[in-house]
């Protein structure tokens, strides 16, 4: 099995923590190791080889997040643009054998059930060997209106779902038949292709011209340029008969929010960073918090955000100003 992360995000929702210098997976948030870290960690012992889909800006946080995990031999490849998942996944594909299994992870999520973990990557091992393109549906715990989700029967994939509001959020966990879509994967690299050159032909066609005219790891621009950027859920996972689902509950997060960041330090009693029932990120000084609760704030060099914990998901709409307004406070 091959562990190919993908490391492109930029961890808008988490400005001004995560930069376009430093996304949210490298920061080292977790005992001094980052999230990325912890995934290459954590699938060291699940797959024999190592695959880093990355870019020109963050390559070398990459190569130090490995060396910091031990990790020495991996294949690299480093895309000129970000052209989004489906592209990222088919270049690891062409540099594995077509019987090769992929084990496909974001680089920023955190899973705090290792054993949970081990059991359902090897039923999607499983189920990936017999031809199947196996996604991780994992088990809801609350109304989320930040994941989309799946509603599934057993291993079967009934429809895929976008982000909800929060009604249809609460009436997809009441009913039982819905999980959270994790964007992680499991599949055979050929069937993957197959799949995508299948349904999205223009798509494959521009990643290979691309891959051919690769530099080492590094790919060309102009050629990457071409690439239609899709996601693997509209390109393929949305449309292929061969999907499968294993339903998860390994106590998993994509923290891709300050609140869901609330939650993880909470339930691993992360007593440091709370105070009067508010969280403080980032910041070295004494703070203290009178009359008011469900506060986060987040304290960086050159920016200073406070937003009640229920808005966490608006960060976004933020960083999106800021990209007009001031991107120097992106960078």
């Amino acid at each position: 099995m091959i562990n190919v992360i993908l490391s492109g995000g930029v961890g808008s929702r988490l400005w001004p923590l995560s930069r376009k210098s430093r996304p949210k997976q490298y920061i080292p948030l977790f005992n001094q190791k980052s999230l990325f870290q912890l995934c290459a960690e954590r699938n060291s012992g699940l797959a024999s080889k190592v695959t880093v889909v990355g870019n020109v800006e963050n390559y070398l946080l990459s190569q130090a997040c490995l060396d910091a995990a031990g990790i020495q031999s991996y294949t690299e490849i480093v895309e000129a643009a970000p052209r989004n998942t489906a592209a990222a996944i088919a270049f690891a594909a062409f540099a594995a054998q077509p019987e090769e299994l992929m084990l496909v992870c974001p680089s920023d999520h955190v899973i705090a059930d290792p054993d949970g973990y081990r059991k359902a990557v090897e039923a999607a091992a499983d189920l990936a060997s017999q031809g199947y393109l196996v996604t991780f549906g994992v088990v809801p715990t609350k109304a989320e209106t930040g994941y989309g989700y799946i509603e599934f029967e057993g291993n079967n994939v009934k429809s895929f779902r976008e982000k909800p509001s929060f009604k249809d959020a609460q009436e997809y966990v009441s009913s039982g038949a819905f999980l959270w879509n994790s964007g992680m994967f499991c599949f055979q690299a050929g069937v993957y292709l197959e799949e995508l050159k299948k349904y999205e032909p223009a798509l494959y066609e521009a990643a290979v011209r691309a891959w051919e005219k690769r530099n080492g790891a590094e790919l060309p621009a102009e050629e990457t340029m071409q690439i239609p950027s899709q996601s693997i859920d509209y390109a393929v996972m949305e449309r292929s008969d061969k999907i499968k689902v294993v339903p998860a509950s390994f106590g998993w997060s994509d923290l891709g929010s300050f609140e869901s960041i609330w939650e993880y330090f909470e339930k691993e009693n992360e007593k440091g960073n709370f105070f009067n029932n508010n969280m403080v990120l980032g910041m070295d000084k004494h703070v203290e918090f009178l009359g008011v609760e469900n506060l986060i704030l987040v304290n960086t060099e050159d920016a200073l955000l406070v937003l009640p914990k229920s808005v966490s998901q608006d960060v976004k709409k933020i960083y999106e100003r800021l990209e007009q307004e001031k991107p120097g406070l992106l960078a």
